[in-house]
């Protein structure tokens, strides 16, 4: 029996992988490539003359997103595994646009999280108005005469709208909440359990098996020592197959050292009068940034400048980094019994040096300060507040936009908004698991076999290929009845080693095997209403052991055979009885007597044989 997998993403850290094992068809992530929107212009709060007169950029919808679930019939998968919330952004078009009727797995702070950054999504494209809506470009036709690089994508056919809050919370309430290590059965076919990758808040590994293969899905992960708890290695040892996505995209990049230079220039704009922006997420690497930031501002002079923190969902996003104390590290653990805040920027808000807001407008505008540092999203600069910074900032030299999220090119987001005159600095922060540490990672837990994406072994990327996986299962485990068990005589054929026939119906039902008594012989009658009740009929017993062959050949003189010859093969030896005409050939796993019509003479050497044989 095999196993396969599909991939259904051309993004390794964005992953979507369909597991077909023992009977159960298990979805590993939905992760949604939002790279796409960096083909269309900006979505700013207000409308933008010069956005809108943009030469060689067709204005769309920037709220379309590439679908792959029409390349497998999701009806038939069984649950969705989820790794961590950026793993998850495509959920609502799966439960809501397809025939998915399954159960999704994920921790709470996985699905709390992953409603914020949802949420986010979709209030920052529903609150632009649209003055009018474009289809026809999807048209092959049309699509060929658009500019680049319109023109040049593909599959625009199978490109979605921005779901809804509606479908995001149908799409949610679907979810089963899991804690790690918590194992739970899938139709008694396999047990999953979910491991901390160390990545992000609540983020897991999984671990997939039966009851004699495993599989491990590793994606996502980290061996750095931040907010979230560590990774569990251990549990990824004897894997048979271990599953290797969501590394690491700047593998070059020291993560300590872009902090170093996202705080260095950081401090440099500001003391020379100018605002910093930062693209983020309202969740993971802001926690981070903001506890380097509050030891650093004191000693870098920083003290006195405001920073803003701008989502309409920045409230929950940091009261939730507070109140997960189970799912952090221990030393943020520790903290939580002291009682103290385990993340610093509780201080940063009571002391007014961090203040935040759900969007530009309110509140924000009579607090607003400068020079400032504003934290906001979205990373692509396509939409959400940080399209009003760009517009308001990009036309000074003394202002600066810090990349930090990996997900972009950012030379690709700037696009739109050149020429600009404010700083552009890139200083990408990604926790994922490097190639060196990866190498380390499979030394240590030494899986059977490694599957990854191409991209992590050769060029070029590919997409809807399915896998078998090389491995076969060897095993099943099948339960005995109590009254079957205690009608077995068990032999002892080597030491310590028995074995006893068994007359039995083998009952399957829900990935689980039982052996049951056999039906008593039925009469006539009855056996035409049941023909499919197996009768209990007389076992032939089974033969064990070896044959020596000078003893046989002792034995075979001593019944009268003469001229008795040996022959060895490569399989075992033959024995030639020359006045008989009759051969016996020997083999480690059978015995065949040939001889020519003699019934009688074949049943005597068989008995000769079955002496040196154990019966059982």
């Amino acid at each position: 029996m095999f196993s396969f997998q599909y991939c259904l993403s051309g993004h390794p850290t964005l992953p979507c992988n369909v597991l077909k094992f023992k009977s159960t068809t298990i979805m590993l992530d939905c992760g949604l490539d939002m790279t796409s929107t960096l083909n269309f212009l900006p979505l700013p709060l207000v409308q933008s003359p010069r956005l809108s007169k943009l030469p060689g950029w067709v204005l769309k919808d920037g709220s379309t997103f590439l679908d792959k679930t029409e390349l497998l019939d999701l009806s038939t998968v069984d649950v969705i595994l989820i790794s961590n919330y950026h793993c998850m952004m495509a959920l609502p078009y799966i439960t809501e646009y397809t025939g998915f009727t399954g159960t999704v797995y994920a921790t709470e702070p996985t699905v709390q999280i992953g409603r914020l950054l949802m949420e986010e999504l979709v209030n920052s494209i529903e609150r632009v108005p649209k003055a009018q809506s474009a289809s026809m470009w999807k048209n092959k036709e049309v699509q060929r005469l658009l500019p680049a690089p319109l023109k040049d994508a593909v599959e625009v056919s199978m490109w979605r709208k921005c779901y809804t809050m509606p479908e995001v919370n149908a799409a949610l309430s679907k979810i089963q909440l899991v804690g790690y290590s918590q194992k739970i059965e899938l139709f008694g076919a396999v047990q999953v359990t979910p491991l901390s990758s160390g990545y992000a808040l609540g983020s897991s590994n999984w671990i997939i098996q039966s009851h004699y293969e495993k599989v491990s899905y590793v994606s996502g992960s980290s061996l750095l020592t931040t907010h979230p708890q560590p990774m569990d290695q251990a549990s990824l040892k004897n894997s048979d197959v271990l599953i290797l996505t969501g590394l690491t995209q700047i593998p070059t990049a020291n993560p300590d050292g872009m902090v170093g230079e996202f705080c260095s220039n950081l401090a440099m704009t500001v003391r020379n009068g100018g605002n910093v922006l930062v693209p983020c997420y309202p969740s993971g690497v802001i926690y981070d940034l903001l506890e380097c930031l509050y030891q650093y501002i004191d000693s870098a002079g920083l003290s006195n400048v405001p920073f803003y923190f701008i989502s309409p969902v920045a409230n929950s996003s940091l009261e939730f980094s507070q109140i997960f104390a189970e799912w952090l590290c221990h030393n943020k653990q520790t903290k939580v019994y002291l009682p103290e805040p385990p993340f610093p920027h509780a201080e940063l808000i009571q002391t007014n040096k961090l203040k935040h807001y759900p969007s530009i407008h309110g509140d924000f505008s009579n607090d607003f300060k400068q020079p400032c540092v504003v934290f906001t999203g979205h990373p692509s600069l396509r939409f959400g507040d940080v399209v009003h910074f760009m517009e308001l900032w990009g036309k000074s030299s003394l202002n600066t936009v810090i990349f930090t999220e990996p997900d972009f090119s950012y030379l690709d987001a700037l696009a739109p908004y050149q020429p600009l005159a404010m700083k552009c600095v890139y200083c990408p922060i990604d926790t994922r698991l490097n190639f060196i540490q990866v190498s380390k990672l499979l030394k240590e837990v030494q899986p059977l076999h490694v599957v990854c994406p191409e991209q992590y072994t050769q060029p070029p990327p590919t997409q809807a290929e399915v896998l078998t996986l090389p491995y076969k299962r060897r095993y099943e485990k099948i339960e005995i009845m109590p009254d079957l068990a205690d009608s077995l005589v068990p032999s002892e054929i080597k030491p310590g080693i028995s074995l006893a026939t068994v007359s039995a119906v083998l009952h399957t039902k829900d990935n689980k095997h039982v052996l049951q008594p056999p039906q008593p012989p039925a009469s006539k009658k009855r056996k035409r209403v049941s023909e499919d009740v197996p009768d209990c009929k007389p076992l032939k017993p089974l033969l064990s052991g070896s044959i020596p062959v000078d003893q046989f050949v002792q034995t075979l003189e001593k019944h009268g055979f003469s001229d008795v010859k040996v022959e060895d093969t490569a399989k075992g030896h033959i024995v030639l009885l020359q006045e008989a005409e009759t051969l016996i050939q020997i083999e480690e796993d059978s015995t065949h007597i040939i001889c020519d019509n003699d019934e009688p003479l074949r049943v005597k050497l068989r008995d000769l044989v079955l002496k040196f044989l154990q019966k059982f």
